[in-house]
Parts: structure tokens; C-alpha cells; sequence
């Protein structure tokens, strides 16, 4: 009994705040009313209020929406390290389940740990926190620190934050932008367009990306699919979505999905159900589809791309 207290457990920000600076991926906003739309509405009211652009939204399936969001001082913090880009944006979600609709939000100060970025970004997690509300942060069982988070990996031979997969490569910066947005625009391999921000000061892109895959041979590419399988808790993190892809000068990356996945749901077992082990070709279809994308060439899982 106490196990299962446990696993659904929301840590209150005191809690939180007194267990040796320990962080978990997401926070509890306060609930929404009326309907997942009618919140989504609400919400980007007051984030814009609160200094944020509304640079995308995704719905990626029933009862779930997604708002991302960014402001200067997260893209100006995201130019100043290497992939500091996927730092750029926060996603905040709205999701109807058990009869609540619930609202949660990426945790900066988490995010700016996992991905090395130049500042802690507390000052965002204020605003978001006085715009959406702060019941505690959420996710795993226990939290994290800063400094567990700095080197993360999930356990031996498994991909740190730096081990990013590239995935494809052209003569000019624009060329690889101007690719990247025809394929997305044009819906390649079930893969489409949901924000992008271009980083200040440097040639830099971020996409965020809706993942859709048909029939048994491409499920384990969609997001749908996906988070049904690591997203089971009565406190939903669907906010994971939608992932990224950085097209960084003449040449696209992204985080391999064993580590982005791992960084949102750390304590995701690797066997029986809800574990890795159910989602073993998701990072493989993954990579291979945002790989079509870039027009590099898919060498298999965890390798670079030609």
C-alpha cells in the first residue's frame, strides 16, 4: 500500500524545497474548469500576461492539449551552451482524466539541470508559477538534484544529455533549415511541425515535433502510442510532448530518446509492464523518422546518420 501511495505521490513545493534541493520533471498547476479547451484559453491569457509567447500548441490525442511556450530570457539563456536549444521552450498541459482536468508544466529549474544550460532558470519557474499555480512537482517517487541531473543516464550503456543523435547534414545553415520545414510542412513519414524558435545571436534552430504512426509496423513512432504506455499514473505528464529537433549551423541533432524519455519518467522500469522493455523499438523509429526528416540517411539506433 504504501508503494502505491507512493508511485501516484505529488510533492508539495515545501516538501520539495527540503529535500536537499531534490527536483522532479514536472509541476502540478492549479486545475482547469470546464473543459480542456476552455482551459487551454484561460491559460494562454495569463501566460501571455505573465511575459510568454504561445510559440505552438498539440492536441496529440482525446482530452489532451499541449501550449509551449517561450520568452527572451529562456532563448537568450539557451544560446549561451551547446544544445542549450532544447531548453528553449517550457510545455505546459491540460489534460481531462478521472473526471479532473488537470493542468502540469515542465519544471525548469529540472529542465535547466538535465540540459546544462547557463542559469536555473528559477525566475521562469516563478512566472510560470504565478501564472498556472504550484501544487507541488511531480513524476517519480523521489527527485532529483542538480548535480545527478548535470550527468544523467538512466544506467550503464545507456545515452547521456551529450550524446545527441545527429541525424543530418547540408552545405549552408538555410539549406537545412529551409529542408527540415518542407518535410515537416509536408507531413514526411507522419512527422509535422508544432513550434519552432529560432535561437537569438547564433545559427540555431529548435523544432518541436508531432509524431504520428500508422498501422502496427509505425506505432511505436506515435505519441499517442507512446504515452499510453509510459504515461500510466493518475497524475499525467503529458507534457513530455511534443519532442525536439535543433538544426545547429549546417547540421541537425536531437536528444536520443532513451535519455529525453528517461529524463521525464526516471523511475520507468526496464521490464514487466509500463517499462522499457514494452517500448523497445520506439527510440529506433524515432530516430529513423526524424532522420527522413533532416534527408540524412538511418544507420540504425544511437548511430549517426551519412
Amino acid at each position: 500500500m504504501v508503494a502505491i501511495v507512493a508511485l501516484f505521490a505529488v510533492k508539495t513545493p515545501a516538501q520539495a524545497a527540503g529535500n536537499e534541493g531534490e527536483m522532479m520533471p514536472f509541476v502540478r498547476g492549479n486545475d482547469g474548469a470546464v473543459s480542456v479547451d476552455a482551459t487551454s484559453a484561460t491559460l494562454s491569457a495569463k501566460l501571455t500576461a505573465a511575459g510568454f509567447e504561445i510559440v505552438g500548441t498539440y492536441a496529440p490525442y482525446a482530452n489532451a492539449n499541449i501550449l509551449i511556450v517561450s520568452n527572451a530570457a529562456l532563448q537568450a539563456t539557451a544560446s549561451k551552451t551547446e544544445l542549450g536549444g532544447f531548453g528553449a521552450a517550457q510545455r505546459v498541459s491540460i489534460t481531462e482524466h478521472n473526471g479532473a482536468i488537470q493542468v502540469g508544466y515542465t519544471n525548469p529549474t529540472y529542465m535547466a539541470a538535465a540540459y546544462q544550460m547557463d542559469s536555473d532558470l528559477a525566475s521562469i519557474k516563478s512566472a510560470l508559477k504565478g501564472a498556472l499555480g504550484d501544487q507541488g512537482e511531480y513524476g517519480p517517487p523521489e527527485g532529483l538534484s542538480a548535480k545527478k541531473l548535470n550527468g544523467y543516464h538512466y544506467m550503464i550503456f545507456m545515452p547521456y544529455f551529450d550524446d545527441p543523435n545527429l541525424l543530418g547534414s547540408a552545405a549552408s545553415h538555410k539549406e537545412m533549415v529551409d529542408r527540415v520545414e518542407a518535410n515537416l510542412k509536408a507531413n514526411l513519414v507522419g512527422v509535422s511541425k508544432v513550434f519552432r524558435i529560432d535561437i537569438p545571436g547564433k545559427e540555431e534552430v529548435v523544432f518541436g515535433v508531432a509524431m504520428t504512426g500508422n498501422g502496427e509496423d509505425e506505432k511505436e513512432k506515435d505519441d499517442k502510442w507512446l504515452m499510453s504506455e509510459i504515461d500510466f499514473k493518475d497524475v499525467r505528464s503529458t507534457a513530455h510532448l511534443p519532442i525536439e529537433l535543433i538544426v545547429s549551423g549546417k547540421k541537425a541533432w536531437a536528444l536520443d530518446s532513451k535519455f529525453r524519455i528517461a529524463i521525464n519518467f526516471p523511475d520507468l522500469s526496464m521490464t514487466g509492464d509500463n517499462s522499457f522493455m514494452n517500448i523497445m523499438g520506439s527510440p529506433g523509429k524515432i530516430q529513423e523518422a526524424i532522420t527522413i526528416i533532416s534527408g540524412g540517411n538511418y544507420t540504425g539506433e544511437g548511430k549517426y546518420a551519412n
